[in-house]
């Protein structure tokens, strides 16, 4: 369980990378930054990367039987993936900032993007028979208050962590797909 927690808590925080970065994004954008402004940003971030995993897990259990056999190859996939895909984007160069970042058309289409990669890890986590309701909780509790730190990173200090950020998240996404292969592989050699 203790193992279960710590992989959960890993993922949470790596998850949280691009929500992180973007907020600081979001920060940079206001210009009089409010508490009510930070709270807004961090509750669409928090709110969508909580109900994404849960949206994935509800969609693994549906097709668990067709690839229960190879599921552990399904979660490193996954993992990797999305660890790769984070690190990529964050050597690519962003847009300077977003239009209106509290606009609420705006919240939505940069809580979307950022919680994508969740959906994922909610059908990876239903794959290793893993209950929903912790990782749920924990990913929107850490989004958030990344999310709600990460506006007033990007209001006093602009972009000098971001990418840094998104790449040790790649990185930690990739290693836990990696710890989940082996202890597959190490349990049930074929």
């Amino acid at each position: 369980m203790a193992d279960n927690l710590l992989s959960i808590v890993l993922i949470a925080v790596a998850l949280s990378m691009d929500a992180l970065a973007v907020s600081i994004t979001c920060g940079i954008a206001i210009h009089r930054l409010k508490l009510r402004h930070a709270l807004l940003i961090a509750l669409w971030f928090g709110g969508f990367q909580a109900l994404m995993p849960l949206f994935g897990w509800w969609s693994g259990r549906q097709a668990r039987g067709l690839i229960q056999a190879f599921d552990h190859w399904v979660a490193f996939g996954l993992l990797s993936f999305i660890g790769m895909k984070m690190i990529l984007d964050a050597r690519r160069p962003h847009a300077e900032n977003p239009a209106n970042p509290l606009r609420l058309t705006t919240l939505f289409f940069l809580a979307v993007s950022t919680s994508i990669d969740a959906l994922a890890i909610g059908i990876t986590l239903s794959l290793l028979e893993i209950s929903i309701l912790l990782p749920v909780v924990l990913i929107g509790t850490v989004t958030f208050g990344f999310s709600l730190a990460g506006t007033y990173i990007g209001n006093i200090f602009g972009h000098l962590f971001e990418k840094k950020l998104e790449i040790a998240g790649g990185l930690v996404l990739i290693a836990i797909g990696v710890k989940i292969l082996l202890e597959h592989l190490l349990l049930f050699p074929h």
